[in-house]
This record gives C-alpha cells, sequence and structure tokens, in this order.
C-alpha cells in the first residue's frame, strides 16, 4: 500500500471512502499525484473548484491579503467585508448577508433565521415553528441537518434528533402545498438535488413552490451550495424558473477551490430577526476569506464561467447521450452538473470510478448509483471530447468483461 495512503488511514478518521490516488499539486482543470501521474478533475471538490485549481486571481488575492490582515474576528470592522457583502448582494438581487464558513453552517444560518422570523414576524406560537424539507436532500451533516434526512445512513447512531421538520416527496409541489400548515416557517429546497445523485425535478416545480409560500406565507430558502455561482449553467439555478427566493444559500465556489466561504443572504425582513449575540462565527466573514470571495465572484462575472457552464454543459451532455452504454440507465443534468446513472444490475458506480481513475480521469460515485461529473466551469470542448472518449472506452470495457463473464 502507498505509504502515504497507510498514513492516512492509520490516523484519519474513516469517514469517507477516498480512491486510492494522493493527489500533490492542480492547475486547471488537473491535478497530479504523487507520482506524477496527470488527471482530468471532473468532480471540482464537490463544486468548490469552479473556477479551476490555483487560479492565478485567486491566488494572488490570497497572498496579498494573507501578508496584510487575515483574521481578527468580527468584533472588529475590516475594509474587505463590505465590498464582498455588497457585490454577492448584488449579484443575487438579496438585500442582506450574514458570512460563514462552511455549507452546513451557512444552512444552520438559515434555519435559525427561519424559526426566529415565524415567531418574531409571522407570529408562530412558541417552538412550534416547522421547516419543510425534501426526501433526497442533502443540506449537510450537523446533527439538526441529518435529522431531516430521509438516507438511513446519515441519521444511524446519531438520534435523538431535532423537532420541527417534515420531508415530503422531492419534485412534488402538490405535497408541499399539503405540508403547510399555520406553523410553517419555511421550506428548505435544493433547485437540483446533487447528493442525491444529480437530479432535476420536473420543469415548473421551483416556480410552483415559490407561488405556494408566498400564498401561505412561507419562506422559500434555496440550498445553492452546490448548485449556485455558474455551475448549473446560470449564475443561481432558481433562475432558470425566474424565482426570486427570500433565502439563498451560497458556499463552495464562493472560496475560488481556495477557502471555505458561505453565506446566508435573505430578504431584510428575515436578516433583521437577527440582534448582537444571537448567531455568529468567529472566522466568518474574515478579511482573508472576503479577499478572496470577492475575486472569485468577480472572475466568476468577468470570465463569464456561466455562460461557459452553459454551452460545456450543454456540449458534454450531448457527447454522452452518444454513446449508447448498457450499463447507462440515465443521464441528467444542467450545465456542467451531470449525472449519468449506473445500472446497478450491471455494474456499480464505485467501479466505474476506479477505472476512469486508472484512464486519467478523477470523479466519484454517488450512492453506488451515479458517477458524477462537473468539473471546473474552466473546461475546453477539447478537454471534454478527450474524457468523453476515456469514458465511452471505460464503459465498453466493463460491458464486454460483463458479457464474457
Amino acid at each position: 500500500m502507498n505509504k502515504t495512503i497507510e498514513l492516512e488511514n492509520r490516523y484519519c478518521a474513516h469517514n469517507y471512502h477516498p480512491l486510492p490516488v494522493v493527489l500533490t499539486c492542480g492547475e486547471g482543470v488537473y491535478v497530479w499525484d504523487d507520482a506524477g501521474n496527470k488527471y482530468l478533475d471532473m468532480m471540482s471538490a464537490y463544486s468548490a473548484v469552479s473556477h479551476g485549481h490555483a487560479h492565478p486571481r485567486l491566488v494572488k488575492a490570497l497572498q496579498q491579503q494573507a501578508a496584510q490582515l487575515a483574521i481578527c474576528s468580527r468584533a472588529f470592522y475590516t475594509d474587505r467585508l463590505g465590498p464582498f457583502l455588497k457585490r454577492v448582494c448584488e449579484l443575487t438581487g438579496m438585500d442582506v448577508a450574514l458570512p460563514m464558513n462552511t455549507g452546513a453552517e451557512g444552512v444552520e444560518t438559515a434555519l435559525k433565521a427561519a424559526r426566529k422570523w415565524g415567531y418574531k414576524v409571522k407570529g408562530i406560537p412558541a417552538n412550534k415553528a416547522e421547516i419543510i424539507a425534501c426526501t433526497g436532500n442533502f443540506h449537510g451533516r450537523t446533527i439538526a441537518i441529518v435529522g431531516m434526512s430521509s438516507e438511513a445512513q446519515y441519521k444511524d447512531g446519531f438520534g435523538p434528533f431535532s423537532e420541527g421538520f417534515k420531508v415530503i416527496p422531492y419534485g412534488d409541489a402538490a405535497a408541499l402545498e399539503k405540508a403547510i400548515t399555520p406553523n410553517t416557517a419555511a421550506f428548505l429546497v435544493e433547485p437540483i438535488q446533487g447528493e442525491a445523485g444529480i437530479v432535476v425535478p420536473p420543469a415548473g416545480y421551483l416556480a410552483k413552490c415559490a407561488e405556494l409560500c408566498n400564498k401561505h406565507n412561507v419562506l422559500l430558502i434555496c440550498d445553492e451550495i452546490q448548485t449556485g455561482l455558474g455551475r448549473t449553467g446560470k449564475l443561481l439555478a432558481c433562475q432558470y424558473e425566474n424565482v426570486k427566493p427570500d433565502g439563498l444559500i451560497l458556499g463552495k465556489a464562493l472560496g475560488g477551490g481556495l477557502l471555505p466561504v458561505s453565506m446566508f443572504l435573505a430578504r431584510r425582513e428575515v436578516m433583521d430577526v437577527f440582534t448582537p449575540g444571537d448567531h455568529g462565527s468567529t472566522f466568518g466573514g474574515n478579511p482573508l476569506a472576503a479577499a478572496v470571495g470577492l475575486e472569485a465572484l468577480n472572475v466568476l462575472m468577468e470570465e463569464k464561467l456561466a455562460e461557459r457552464s452553459a454551452e460545456m454543459g450543454a456540449y458534454l451532455l450531448d457527447k454522452l447521450h452518444l454513446l449508447k452504454s448498457p450499463l447507462i440507465k440515465a443521464l441528467r443534468g444542467k450545465g456542467l452538473f451531470i449525472g449519468v446513472e449506473i445500472d446497478s444490475r450491471k455494474a456499480k458506480a464505485r467501479e466505474v470510478c476506479e477505472r476512469l481513475m486508472a484512464h486519467g480521469i478523477l470523479s466519484k460515485e454517488t450512492h453506488e448509483t451515479v458517477v458524477r461529473l462537473a468539473p471546473p466551469l474552466v473546461i475546453t470542448r477539447e478537454q471534454i471530447d478527450w474524457a468523453v472518449e476515456r469514458i465511452d472506452l471505460v464503459l465498453r470495457e466493463m460491458s464486454r468483461g460483463r458479457a464474457t463473464a
């Protein structure tokens, strides 16, 4: 066994099942391992590396700010946070933002805001607020969040869980209307479900949900931690249906692939329920994160990465549809957020990923059934052609192997 892998396996908690490769550096859409082998990254760290590895502008912003002022906590004002939040609010159409670090922290912030809004503004009786989520959701791994998961493994051994959550079928607006009560504070939803296997809801679903939430005075909160910032071909996935949510959660790509940066954005009425001492984070909104986050947004817009994602994603999906492999059960996605569902009767997605790695492509399976294809948004047609040739080769090899077995 590789000594580096052996060392990590010995001293690191086994809460992941990595592919057996040791990465040491990256540039653009490529990463290299400790033996010098080059790989095309089709994972982008779950959309965190949308700008590509070591983007020169982002690295420069990181270096300059790190040498000036990195962390001081929000006990004080800094010259970096205001411009960052102004930019992200203007781009998303939100009134105000609360910066955090990880996606899960952004979700927890949204949950707290929704509940307090429910009590202070909507008038829900104390400790009766309900938040509705969907089956197949993935909003993080805190105790509160896994308590509303429909995935048994995410909950196994971690109870008891917080009350006040309902889970309804994803993509079913009628189920949402049926679940809403006078105590419903918010509906938390991913415009496209990522960890569930790149699940795209029926056309018109999110718009209908927005209509129902408005009708019943319920906050619509969109979790765009993975789908936001160009990943699906628009700045925000909810823009496909011209939906402006009451609350929005961003993360992953917001840190430019260099730092954990997240935030909850909302209408002022929602965010104004927070007062000093209600919520916070030592690192949230630090100058280093703000400087990198602002530059990440600027690069995203100036390099038209959302538009690139739409164009390259459509191209990739068209190329994949030409493969006609018996191992492919379904293809779905928007922009460069694509899931290749593998027929579980014929193969495991993990095996597909392991074989792709041997051919110079890195991806990761989701729930043993879906291979995720979400490369950095800077990928080119030529790089996509190269990748699809190898995907085709792997699927053909696997099909022949099963036919002769």
